[in-house]
This record gives structure tokens, sequence and C-alpha cells, in this order.
């Protein structure tokens, strides 16, 4: 397939269309409209781990989405703790903490749909600082640039943390290869990555893209803040 891209659209489509024309894609199906799953992701998350800031964290963020979880599964067999956004941001962030947790639960726990039997909320206020963040993505190149699904909520995530004081933390993604191109336009609120893991590679970013600086609130309605309270709590 074409690697270079015009728009996130285009991106997002031709990859969205390989994952499935070549059974790449894994549960849930389809893999359009969604951050995909894909066939050896829980490699890729045992890879992310063996990476700089990751081999080594004690707390994490992680993205709800399918691919993910078998990163959420393997932070917590480390004994690092998982802070989630909760879908479209509507309930704020769930911290999965691994002592509270037992070792045969660490599947259940970081599953969305059994996660709230093991997960606690976090007050914005109470929001610890993190090692790194986990972000999924449709379409990502060699230089950092990332496209998700394209509704941002992984860039406003980001910017919530900036807008409480929270240092920039180094961001990573788990893909399959075939999500990898070469080139996919980018904005200026997007999310930059610093390590790209696949099941058989490592891409580590020597110079990402500059980070966002904070929340545009221009770019949010008054719908937006009614449907994430974290936001209007925020703002206030």
């Amino acid at each position: 397939m074409n690697t270079s891209f015009d728009t996130k659209t285009a991106a997002r489509k031709a990859v969205w269309d390989a994952l499935e024309a070549q059974g790449i894609a894994r549960f849930p199906f389809p893999p359009h409209g969604r951050i995909p799953n894909f066939d050896g992701a829980a490699t890729a998350a045992e890879r992310l781990f063996e990476q700089g800031p990751f081999a080594g964290a004690n707390r994490l963020k992680v993205n709800p989405d399918a691919p993910q979880r078998h990163v959420r599964i393997e932070a917590l067999h480390r004994g690092c703790e998982v802070l989630v956004p909760t879908p479209r941001l509507r309930g704020g962030f769930k911290r999965l903490d691994p002592d509270s947790i037992p070792d045969d639960e660490h599947k259940a726990a970081a599953s969305l749909s059994n996660m709230d039997a093991w997960a606690e909320p976090v007050a914005l206020d109470d929001m610890p600082p993190l090692d790194g963040i986990v972000t999924g993505s449709v379409a990502v190149t060699r230089s950092g640039r990332r496209c998700g699904k394209g509704e941002g909520f992984s860039d406003l995530e980001y910017a919530i943390l900036l807008e409480l004081g929270h240092d920039p933390a180094p961001v990573a993604t788990t893909v399959h290869p075939i999500q990898v191109v070469e080139q996919v336009p980018t904005d200026a609120h997007d999310l930059p990555l610093s390590w790209i893991v696949t099941p058989d590679e490592t891409i580590e970013v020597d110079d990402p893209p500059a980070p966002p600086t904070g929340i545009d609130w221009n770019a949010l309605s008054a719908a937006d803040l009614e449907e994430m309270p974290v936001l209007r709590e925020l703002r206030e």
C-alpha cells in the first residue's frame, strides 16, 4: 500500500483496510473507526518494557483500547501502577494498583469490561506524576508523528496533565509494522511519540515533534465540557 499520505483520513483508511484485508486485525472487529487491535500486540507489549524509561517504570498512563490491554497486563505483572483514562474521558481517570490486585486477576483487571471491579477513581488534584505514557495509534511515522482514530482524546489527556503542572513524560505506542508509514500530516495539538514498538522492532525517536503546551480551550465546545466533567472541573 502507499505509505505517504496527504491527510489523516487517507492514512486511517489505508491502515484499517490493510489490517482487515491481510488478516492482521484482531477482536474487536472491524478495525475501522477504532484503535485497531492486531496480531502480535502481546509481543509488542513485552518488548515495550525492555525499553528506556518503561523498563523500570513505577507508574504509567495507558490508554483503554484493546491492543494496549497487553501493556496494562504486563505493567501490573511488573508491579507498575497504571492510570487509565475512561472512554471519552466521561469518568476522568482510574487507577489500577498492582498491590491490591491478585496476580491471577491481572488480566481481568486490565480488561475494560472488568476494570471497575479493581480500579479506583482518581481526582484531578490527586493525579500523580508519571514515568511514561502509552497511547494507541492508527498510523505512525518513524519521526514520531502519530495519527489516532480522529477524536483527539490522547492529545487532550496529555494536555490535561500539562495544565495540572506535570512535567512532560515520554510517550510510546505499540503497533503492527503495517501501521508504520512514511508520512502523515499532524497538527499543533497532536501527541508526539518518543518510542514506537512493534512485535519485531523498537524505534526510538531521536527528535520527536514538539508536544502541545496545554489545552486549546477555544477548540472545545460547550457540549465537550458537558460530556467531559473533568474538563469543566479543570477550567473552573
